[in-house]
């Protein structure tokens, strides 16, 4: 899997600043948005993006007419050695850049692989080698569907998977059937709660606020009867674990209200979350809470408010990931919002310590926490202090940490570009641009939006650079995410 180095290329390649990057992307999106509309092959909206623009690549143009990040490929490519049976390598986003961009040639074996991942034959890709014929095929293995050899599909052919968006409706249905069969309540259906609860804690994030919304408030809905029933009946076990279930459902729908800019609403929930975690006596709960209406109050420029809940969640919060995941979540970013640096610095040092002291130092999930989240609420610590570089530098970092395309990565995405606003705003605003050609309006929390909101503020002396008024108009026209009546209007 050598990669030989392609030094011409590699001069010619690194003439093109991040903006002119940035402008590529949009305009190969717009080509393939086209082709779509028109029905075009992925050969034709490859010709079309190189015909536009020259300096693209084959290798690049491809994944661009195919609208793919290079995280999907990546992806992809990963799941194609799995389903070899084989361990998948060290693909890098970075690795498949310098391919791309010329800097270097991908071996034999990855050279196959991105055949098959983009069903694409190797002159196709710009990867034939001197002499080999034009139309020369990289064939897929044989595959394997339960066990049982198939003859190949079609070039490029990949087996649908079932979507967390499919599991989400089979979560409540199961918790439903269940009830069906004891509608008291039973050991059984509160463990199914607590499960569901589970569920939507760690894919919060792949789905939109709203449609997860309405789920787990459908669910919480359900345990409203068996907890009643319970609790007349004196079954203190399985009122406990109900009760608990309801307010970790409860939290979540406060947070997805909140990303929903339901402000009201999120206090509501969050406050019935708060009650429930100290009823049974769950303290990280109750803890996870109180960051949560910090959260809420300092969006809302509540800041004595978010400060207060910040120190009475410390007061709950277990040792370990829990404290300090309320050290930044909360008290660092509420400190730093009120300019008192000497006081946050040191609720960032107790953070750090507490993470070091944790035997795992990080969780999944919408509960948990972990490096990207830590990196995050520290570049925007130093960028309310007014530390620019400080700020950027983390807010790389969290980015590095996340997913392409998903709100961590827009969240780090735009606090980068915030920290970059005055120094370079061709590529504050090519990354802010970057972020709405990435992220469906629906998926745009409310907390995207303010960051939207403040850069484009803070970029607005700058409407002559290259992108700034295109951004500022892509961020007036977004649609609000509640319309007036109440429904999810994006």
């Amino acid at each position: 899997m050598y990669a030989a180095p392609i030094p011409g290329d590699a001069a010619r390649m690194a003439t093109i600043t991040r903006s002119r990057r940035a402008e590529i992307r949009r305009e190969a999106a717009a080509i393939h948005r086209r082709g779509q509309k028109d029905g075009w092959s992925t050969p034709r909206t490859l010709r079309a993006i190189r015909s536009a623009l020259p300096e693209v690549t084959a290798l690049e143009g491809w994944r661009l007419a195919l609208d793919w990040s290079r995280a999907q490929t990546v992806a992809r490519i990963a799941a194609l050695y799995r389903a070899d049976g084989l361990h998948p390598p060290g693909l890098s986003d970075s690795m498949l850049c310098r391919w791309e961009h010329g800097n270097e040639r991908p071996g034999d074996e990855y050279a196959m692989m991105l055949c098959r991942a983009y069903g694409a034959r190797p002159d196709q890709l710009g990867l034939a080698r001197t002499g080999e014929p034009t139309g020369t095929p990289c064939p897929p293995p044989p595959l394997i569907r339960y066990g049982h050899p198939h003859q190949a599909e079609p070039y490029g052919w990949a087996e649908p998977t079932m979507t967390t968006a499919a599991g989400l409706p089979a979560v409540r249905e199961s918790l439903r059937l269940a009830l069906l069969a004891d509608p008291a309540g039973s050991p059984a259906v509160a463990e199914l709660a607590e499960a569901a609860a589970e569920h939507y804690a760690r894919h919060y994030s792949k789905h939109p606020p709203q449609t997860l919304f309405d789920e787990v408030h459908a669910t919480r809905g359900l345990l409203a009867e068996p907890l009643a029933a319970a609790t007349r009946t004196a079954a203190d076990d399985e009122a406990r674990g109900l009760r608990r279930s309801v307010g970790y459902l409860s939290a979540l729908m406060g947070n997805l209200a909140f990303h929903l800019n339901d402000f009201a609403g999120a206090r509501a929930h969050l406050a019935t979350a708060h009650t429930y975690g100290h009823r049974v006596g769950d303290m990280r709960l109750s803890a996870w809470t109180c960051g949560a209406r910090s959260m809420v109050a300092l969006a809302d420029n509540q800041l004595e408010d978010a400060l207060r809940h910040a120190e009475e969640g410390l007061t709950l919060a277990p040792a370990g990931l829990p404290r300090a995941q309320l050290h930044a979540w909360a008290q660092l970013r509420a400190l730093a919002r009120q300019g008192r640096e000497r006081e946050a610095d040191e609720a960032l040092a107790a953070a750090v310590r507490e993470l070091e002291a944790d035997p795992v130092g990080q969780e999944p999930g919408r509960f948990g926490f972990d490096e990207a989240e830590h990196a995050l609420h520290e570049a925007e610590a130093h960028l309310a202090l007014g530390r620019g570089s400080q700020a950027a530098a983390r807010a790389e970092r969290s980015q590095q940490a996340t997913v392409h395309g998903t709100p961590g990565w827009a969240a780090a995405t735009l606090t980068l570009a915030r920290a970059e606003a005055l120094t370079e705003p061709a590529d504050a605003a090519a990354r802010a641009l970057d972020v709405l050609d990435r992220i469906p309006a629906a998926r745009l929390r409310s907390t995207a939006r303010q960051r939207l909101g403040k850069l484009t503020a803070e970029l607005s002396p700058a409407t002559a650079v290259a992108g700034v008024a295109e951004l500022s108009e892509r961020v007036r026209i977004l649609p609000a995410a509640i319309d007036p009546y109440g429904s999810a209007t994006a």
